[in-house]
């Protein structure tokens, strides 16, 4: 506005100079049309700026639309996040909590089973001994006993007193609190040897012997309840030793996963209130960054309508002036009245005349150096406009006047730029660091997700290995069990048909024996046989009983169609074979020898056939159990290796954005400040230029010898 508010006066100035004029040259051609032309030209170029500045403003209002969007989603999407993991961090310490109370339950409940264990085994253990003590006295009591009885029963009475037997009987029947005074009397008065019935004390009295039968019975009765009460006693304990170690080992199991899942649990914790600080942190960046955006848009926004607003009023001025000034009427009263003026305008003085001419000499030498956009333009229009009047000093006090204002402006415009400059420089500071920050933070998390997604690979091929192995594993153990089913039943069928073929040659040779040998034949015991038993035996090889388990091949008789060949001849007298049957016989005990060490050899083979199975069972159950811990703790590592991949993934794709809207941060600085920067030094030498020959046209028009001046500025200089 001050730039077009000087323009206008000096276009009034110009005006009203011209119409002073009283040249035979402008007497033909208007003098307003050059003022006309400067006007139409002004018009365009403020035309121009705006066009100019209306596309930086769009290019900056698309950056705000999108870098507003983006924020607000990625704002969004924090604040719907931020919630969700502090409720998924409460509900996974609540669960730690329970899980930690649980865990000392359980090993509270094991331990209290193991000493419940530990307390049976030595009540046992007492009851045990104590049940040993009384049973080894009562059978001692009872052997003594028996052993008086014997001897009472066959009249060795004298004998039996000074016998060992008889002192322990003594001392029990000493003991005994539950005998009748007379009997015990009785019996002490017989073991003493008092009595005199004790040296010819026949067994038929039976008095004392039914005494000690009596103490025997009831011995023998105590140890049979003794007996047995142990024997309810051990199982009992055995079926309560059963109960408490399957508690154990549910304790047991209980407090191993127990143990893992808070070791789970914490780790999942940790990792959640990393991603809430994370989260956090980033919604206030997002945050503080949209209120800086929306600030920034805001404040650019309003400046736009500002200028918008001066530049139309400005255009708006501009075209209302020039619709004035180029009106056929105007024209024509111009031409009217410029050429008539008083001529007061030419006896002007020549003093005032050079005043000017080098007023505009010093202009005009300043304006080929400086740009299109020149404020000297309208000084020298205003001096035009001044030509050949006859005024003094006090003519030039307007124009004088506003050169000291464009002098101002120029120093303000000067300082805006040198602001504008430090403004731009300190942004591009800032953005450049932040952008270097962010690409650093993005490079890490693309090594960082590298590294997770390796090991993410490699744990997987891991488990699927341990997977292999386990199912390898398994086979073989089906495989290993089927052949040890196969060898057994092949061994079971061999010993089964050994056993048959040895008891058949056993048959033979004593049916050979029974024969040849009578003194060596073995007559089978006579026993009754039930109808089964006789079918079974009716039903051996050859009726003999021995049956073998083995699938005998069909033969089916062939009906003939021929004529049968005549019969064969038949013996001779009969001789006995004894010679040849005494081969025959030791053959046989050569092959019931063969098939001995046959039968020891299967036996042996299927022993250690056994014991290596069970070894391999042994062995193959604690790989699995092995493999199958290794495998459960490899699938944690990966899910928490996935975990972190995924965080690893979020962060990156967060930086990605953050990054995204600082590259457009730092094109829409670009967009308002490069052509500042670029054409900074240009600006200020031509303003400074400017300035210095408005300040030289000054002195000279406020009648300042100007060869005085050029020398005080070169012995300045």
């Amino acid at each position: 506005m001050a730039r077009l508010a000087m323009a206008l006066l000096l276009v009034a100035l110009a005006v009203s100079g011209a119409s002073a004029g009283s040249s035979e040259a402008e007497t033909n051609a208007n003098p307003i049309r050059k003022v006309v032309t400067l006007l139409q030209a002004m018009q365009k170029k403020v035309t121009e700026e705006g066009e100019k500045e209306k596309e930086l403003f769009d290019k900056f209002m698309c950056y705000c639309k999108g870098g507003q969007s983006d924020l607000g989603a990625a704002i969004s999407a924090a604040e719907s996040k931020v919630p969700a993991v502090g409720s998924d961090i409460e509900t996974s310490e609540a669960k730690l909590v329970q899980t930690k109370e649980d865990l000392k339950s359980a090993q509270t409940d094991r331990a209290a089973a193991k000493q419940a264990m530990d307390e049976a085994s030595a009540i046992r253990e007492k009851e045990a001994a104590s049940f040993a003590a009384t049973k080894s006295e009562l059978d001692t009591n009872i052997a003594a006993l028996n052993k008086a009885v014997a001897a009472l029963e066959k009249g060795m009475t004298g004998g039996f007193l000074q016998t060992d037997a008889a002192q322990l009987l003594r001392r029990l029947v000493a003991k005994k609190s539950d005998m009748i005074d007379m009997d015990r009397q009785e019996l002490v008065a017989f073991l003493s040897g008092s009595s005199g019935e004790s040296a010819d004390y026949a067994p038929q009295g039976g008095e004392i012997t039914g005494i000690v039968k009596e103490i025997g019975d009831t011995m023998q009765k105590s140890l049979d309840e003794a007996t047995a009460a142990e024997g309810e006693s051990v199982k009992g304990f055995e079926a309560m030793m059963v109960a408490k170690n399957k508690e154990v080992e549910a304790r047991t199991g209980s407090i191993e996963s127990k143990t893992k899942q808070i070791g789970e649990l914490g780790v999942a914790i940790v990792q959640m209130k990393e991603d809430l600080s994370d989260t956090q942190a980033a919604l206030m960046a997002d945050k503080e960054f949209l209120q800086e955006l929306d600030g920034s848009c805001e404040t650019k926004g309003k400046e736009w309508e500002e200028r918008s607003k001066t530049r139309g009023e400005e255009l708006v001025a501009l075209a209302d002036t020039i619709k004035v000034l180029n009106d056929d009427d105007a024209l024509d009263l111009f031409k009217k009245t410029l050429p008539g003026a008083s001529s007061s305008f030419i006896q002007i003085t020549s003093g005032a005349d050079r005043n000017r001419a080098r007023a505009l000499d010093v202009l005009r030498a300043a304006r080929r150096g400086a740009g299109k956009d020149s404020v000297l333009d309208l000084v020298m229009l205003a001096l035009n406009g001044k030509k050949g009047s006859g005024q003094g000093k006090g003519t030039f006090d307007k124009v004088l006047q506003m050169i000291d204002q464009m002098i101002e402006v120029l120093k303000t415009e000067q300082l805006d730029d040198e602001n504008k400059k430090e403004y731009c420089n300190g942004q591009f500071d800032v953005a450049d660091d932040k952008k270097k920050a962010i690409e650093r933070m993005l490079s890490e998390e693309e090594n960082a997700l590298e590294e997770v997604t390796e090991a993410v690979a490699t744990l997987t091929e891991d488990i699927e290995s341990l997977e292999k192995g386990i199912n390898a594993l398994d086979k073989s153990v089906v495989e290993a069990t089927e052949q040890r089913k196969a060898e057994n039943i092949e061994y079971k069928d061999l010993m089964a048909s050994d056993s048959a073929a040895k008891d058949l040659l056993n048959f033979a040779k004593n049916r050979l024996n029974k024969f040849y040998n009578p003194k060596m034949h073995v007559a089978p015991p006579k026993q009754e046989l039930s109808e089964e038993d006789g079918i079974a035996v009716n039903m051996g090889i050859a009726g003999t009983g021995v049956a073998v388990l083995a699938q005998v091949s069909a033969h089916v008789a062939v009906a003939r169609k021929e004529a049968p060949a005549p019969p064969p001849g038949t013996w001779a007298a009969y001789s006995s074979k004894s010679e040849e049957s005494t081969g025959v016989i030791g053959m046989i005990d050569l092959l019931i020898k063969d098939l001995d060490k046959e039968m020891t050899e299967a036996e042996t083979e299927e022993k250690n056939s056994q014991a290596d199975y069970e070894k391999t069972m042994v062995e193959s159950s604690a790989k699995r159990a092995a493999d199958a811990k290794l495998l459960a703790q490899k699938g944690s590592a990966k899910a928490d290796a996935e975990a972190a991949l995924e965080g690893h993934k979020e962060r990156k794709a967060d930086a990605g954005k953050e990054l995204m809207a600082t590259e457009k941060y730092i094109s829409s600085l670009h967009a308002e400040c490069d052509w500042l920067i670029q054409y900074y030094d240009v600006r200020k030498e031509a303003r400074a230029g400017e300035v210095d020959s408005l300040q030289k046209a000054k002195a000279i028009l406020s009648g300042a010898d100007y060869s005085l001046l050029q020398k005080s500025l070169r012995g300045g200089r």
